[in-house]
């Protein structure tokens, strides 16, 4: 099963790729790994069927009761033939459906993919919180589907509809989960809770709150609007999705879940309001509609509550008849929406009122439309006519829910009768007066998979002592007398039944005009979509007025906020439970003060400080202070980690500062600056003192103490700080990159003007004359000779100018370089870049790591950046940051996932010893993966900010004609020599400009 999965995984990655390489043939291909699992599904049939339940477990989150565990059963079986077998046909169905020329194909064939890949999780897991993440997998991928048409309103709409009412269901259901598991008696076991189903107070809510889960996934009311809406998706979206597989998930749950919970009151009275309720709204509203796709979703709607309602009954013949079903309504279902879209793809409309004669020009199409709907409508000979039989049968000999339930089962059947008959005459019947289509396509591939399901729809009908023979044993689950399926029980209720449901239905079709007209002058039962809309709008109103009341815009008002209240709760919650250590140990020795009275003085300069880029100095003093005290306590990785995040900090707010006033735009009042100076001794005060709390409520011996040993022991290695972060809370420092990522990838979305994909700016690939015109910008009359000289200069050989130390010289400004700083960056950047390796290296047994050597070579790449500006920064390094971002998170991801491929966890470290002779001995631990993969983000990382707070801001300088100074020179015989060169950041130009006669 695991094996499935992963390939599932693995062909969505590549899929856009391939898909842009073989086009829209490499659909077929796809299609091979939905059926690979419907294909082993049907290997497993013996083993299922004799009770012997295929199983893999794997533990991933002990602590949480999270493993990856999988069970095939009868269900699960029946769930994954449908979820292969019907994906893989609506894959070579997109073969000929999407033309060659259709945008996103690749995307689409990915997500596709991936979400047959969530859907095949979801029906074998047997673990409850594994079920919801996979649940969730459906609905992002599904939300992705519904609005492949990004560009039409109608589908972003609809996708964003379906992911809001679907998320909100399953974050209940998750709620629901965590009550079953945590209660007495409660497990996180599907298996487990239906055979030892949890008691007590607490179980209703918990099983309301899962029923919620499974009633917004499969449409039922009051959240049935959203599936009609979704038919603004592909047909091939909606023949899998809205047919054999999302819509199947509620269904899937409450027929795992019913066994064990159907005895509860709330279930049986839910499903049955509901359940009914759904199969006749759903029924009635297909009778209103023109576009034969939404004909069809109305049904999908009604269907669903058929369903449900026979699997959540809770006994033997209901689950029989329901399981059935569900079987048969993917076939017919499926089949019927691959006929619309084929009609619609033929001929160009699917609005029945446009259409006529199609069945004499689609006749296979037609034949296999007939077989889909005559299992729909329940007539002999098919999947459909067997379950509806069977559902029939079930309800006669039940109680007065089993009343109620036949009567709704009744009525809906008359609807669907209805709506079936007149999808048939609408698609393929000669109607009098009316045009029929001029343009027509036609082609095998996109016939044939309705025909085959169309077949399977024949063939599981004439076989009803098979399919019950497989379907039994879930059955069997369930209490009361079992039920059967019979293409002929002789005459009886069932039967009588049947025929007043097709006489009605018959009517009620024949009758559909005076119907139609009287459907419309009622109400439309749109209840449900409009208050979606009104809670929507609602919702977004009060978000806008809670923003304008707390968004002031104000950053002192947000953070005095956060401060005063962390003091007031935090604060005055440890007054009251305060227990201070016995002994208060104020510094080991004088240095430590000194240091400390430092990094005070620097803050309240900063506080005081006008200028900004005095106030930025200032903070660095006291983070540079903090490193001390940690290299003065002992601690020489944390203080070399502070150091170095302490220099990018820096380096980071000067290229911001480039573009902001040197002074602060506004000073607070005297009384403002008095109050802020209190929030902020407050604030120290109570966080001093919470460290102490903390400290003196101890009462076990710290973690700290055995961490040495056991990250000897466990994780190879002698330095404490980085096997803590790449072995004891790897998962942190996983959600820490993670982190670093999504911020990296903000701050460039909101910096970049242009595509982040773009070509590197790298000199190599100027001209000369390029290259010497670069850093020019128009300047007035009077400079024209200047600036014609230096150009000049700058073509001029190597060897007339002298030795070229950075590659980029060319472009940049010849009063911007610094020959020091060039020969310097020369000198020491491949030492930095060397060091930051070793430091990676090392960093398991001496100070170092993958993080401080990441930031050693962003600060050599920052230091090649100011010296040379923007084309030094694309010649040091031209690669995209978002490759390294990328690539450094799938490493640390997938070093931490290997392990599980031997029988190990989740980032669990192995060690490889060798002797190599005069060599040494090499010891090599795993985790050292995981920790280049930490490296390439922090080098992506600060890439990253170079490329957005530095080139990217340079190049739009230089747009902005901001290139170079304006040097107030007449005199021609004025050279770059007389250009004395400036302190600012080299990259960017024209920070300031003189304003007297004088070069600066």
């Amino acid at each position: 099963m695991l094996q499935l999965l992963i390939l599932h995984l693995v062909v969505a990655v590549v899929a856009p790729a391939c898909m842009k390489l073989w086009g829209r043939r490499f659909f077929l291909a796809l299609a091979l790994v939905p059926a690979s699992a419907a294909v082993w599904a049907g290997m497993q049939t013996q083993e299922v069927l004799a009770g012997n339940h295929p199983a893999v477990s794997v533990a991933w989150v002990p602590t949480l009761d999270l493993s990856l565990t999988f069970r095939l059963d009868t269900l699960s079986w029946l769930m994954v033939l449908l979820v292969g077998g019907i994906g893989a046909l609506v894959l070579v169905y997109c073969a000929a459906y999407f033309s060659a020329t259709a945008k996103g194909l690749g995307r689409f064939a990915g997500v596709f993919v991936a979400f047959a890949g969530s859907m095949l999780g979801l029906v074998t897991t047997d673990n409850t919180l594994l079920l919801y993440v996979f649940w969730e997998l459906t609905t992002i991928t599904s939300f992705l589907l519904i609005g492949h048409y990004h560009d039409r309103q109608s589908s972003r709409r609809a996708a964003v509809q379906a992911l809001v009412v679907t998320t909100f269901g399953g974050l209940g259901m998750l709620a629901g989960f965590i009550a079953l598991g945590e209660v007495e008696g409660g497990s996180y076991s599907l298996r487990e809770l239906v055979a030892n189903p949890p008691t007590g107070g607490i179980v209703p809510v918990a099983v309301a709150l899962v029923l919620l889960g499974a009633v917004t996934k499969s449409a039922l009311i009051p959240f049935h609007f959203w599936l009609p809406s979704a038919m603004a998706a592909p047909t091939p979206v909606s023949a899998y999705l809205h047919a054999a597989a999302m819509v199947k998930a509620g269904v899937y749950l409450v027929a795992r879940l019913a066994p064990g919970f159907a005895d509860v009151p709330l279930w049986r009275w839910t499903l049955l309001l509901l359940g009914a309720g759904t199969l006749l709204l759903g029924g009635y509203r297909s009778l209103r509609q023109h576009d034969l796709k939404l004909l069809l979703a109305f049904g999908t709607v009604s269907q669903l509550g058929f369903i449900i309602l026979l699997v959540g009954f809770g006994t033997n013949a209901a689950a029989l008849a329901g399981l059935a079903l569900l079987g048969a309504h993917a076939l017919f279902k499926a089949c019927l929406f691959l006929v619309v879209g084929t009609i619609d793809w033929s001929v160009g409309t699917r609005d029945l009122r446009e259409l006529t004669g199609m069945a004499r020009r689609m006749p296979l199409t037609a034949l296999s439309a007939a077989i889909a709907t005559a299992s729909m409508v329940g007539l002999p000979i098919t999947a459909g006519y067997l379950a509806k039989e069977a559902a029939l049968e079930s309800m006669l000999h039940g109680d007065g829910f089993g009343k109620a339930a036949l009567v709704a089962i009744v009525l809906g059947s008359m609807l669907t009768f209805a709506y079936g008959v007149r999808f048939m005459w609408g698609a393929f019947a000669s109607k009098p007066g009316v045009e029929p289509p001029t343009a027509q396509r036609a082609s095998r591939v996109i016939t044939t998979p309705a025909a085959v399901l169309a077949a399977a729809t024949v063939a599981v009908g004439f076989l009803p002592g098979s399919l019950e023979h497989v379907l039994a044993p879930y059955a069997d689950t369930y209490p009361g007398e079992p039920g059967h399926l019979t293409l002929w029980a002789g005459p009886g209720p069932a039967l009588y039944l049947t025929l007043l449901v097709v006489a009605v239905g018959t009517l009620m079709f024949v009758a559909r005009r005076p119907i139609e007209r009287a459907q419309d002058s009622m109400w439309d039962f749109g209840g449900a979509a409009a208050a979606y809309r009104k809670i929507v709008l609602g919702t977004e109103r009060l978000a806008a007025d809670v923003t304008a009341v707390t968004q002031r815009g104000s950053l002192p008002a947000y953070l005095s906020t956060i401060l005063v209240t962390t003091v007031g709760l935090v604060g005055g919650g440890a007054i009251g439970f305060a227990t201070l250590p016995a002994h208060v140990r104020l510094w080991d020795s004088g240095v430590q003060a000194a240091v400390v009275v430092v990094i005070c003085v620097a803050a309240f300069l900063t506080a005081r400080a006008r200028r900004r880029l005095k106030a930025v100095l200032l903070v660095g003093v006291t983070g540079y202070g903090v490193a001390l005290i940690y290299e003065l306590q002992g601690a020489p990785d944390l203080a070399l980690t502070q150091v170095l995040v302490e220099t990018i900090t820096l380096v980071v707010f000067i290229l911001v500062l480039r573009r902001l006033p040197a002074y602060f735009s506004n000073r607070p009042l005297v009384a403002s600056r008095w109050l802020r100076a209190a929030i902020g001794a407050v604030s120290g005060i109570t966080v001093a003192g919470l460290a102490m709390v903390a400290a003196g409520s101890r009462v076990h011996a710290p973690v700290s103490v055995d961490f040495a040993e056991e990250a000897y022991e466990y994780g190879y290695g002698r330095n404490v700080v980085n096997v803590t972060l790449v072995d004891i809370r790897a998962w942190d420092t996983m959600g820490e990159i993670s982190v670093l990522l999504a911020a990296a990838t903000g701050v460039a979305s909101l910096i970049f003007l242009r595509a982040r994909a773009s070509k590197i700016d790298r000199a190599t690939k100027l001209s000369a004359d390029q290259q010497a015109k670069v850093w020019r910008t128009p300047a007035p009359e009077r400079n024209a000779q200047l600036y014609q000289r230096l150009a000049a200069q700058a073509q001029e050989p190597e060897g007339d100018r002298g030795r070229q130390w950075l590659s980029a010289i060319p472009t940049l400004a010849p009063q911007r370089r610094s020959v020091i700083f060039e020969v310097g960056t020369r000198l020491i950047f491949h030492t930095m870049v060397l060091f930051s390796i070793y430091l990676l290296l090392a960093g398991h047994n001496q100070p170092g790591g993958g993080f401080a050597g990441g930031l050693i070579a962003g600060i050599a790449l920052t230091v090649r950046y100011l010296a040379g500006g923007r084309y030094e920064l694309g010649e040091a390094l031209p690669v995209q940051a978002g490759w390294l971002l990328g690539s450094g998170l799938f490493l640390s991801a997938g070093a931490g996932a290997i392990p599980l491929f031997f029988g190990g966890d989740v980032l669990q470290s192995v060690l490889v010893q060798a002797d190599l002779g005069i060599m040494g001995e090499l010891k090599l631990v795993s985790t050292i993966f995981f920790d280049v993969g930490v490296y390439l983000v922090v080098v992506g990382l600060v890439l990253d900010i170079l490329r957005t707070l530095g080139a990217e801001i340079d190049r739009q300088g230089e747009r902005e004609g901001d290139a170079a100074p304006d040097v107030p020179f007449d005199s021609p015989e004025v050279t770059s020599d007389d250009v004395a060169p400036e302190a600012a950041p080299a990259g960017r130009t024209g920070a300031t400009r003189p304003t007297d006669g004088g070069a600066r």
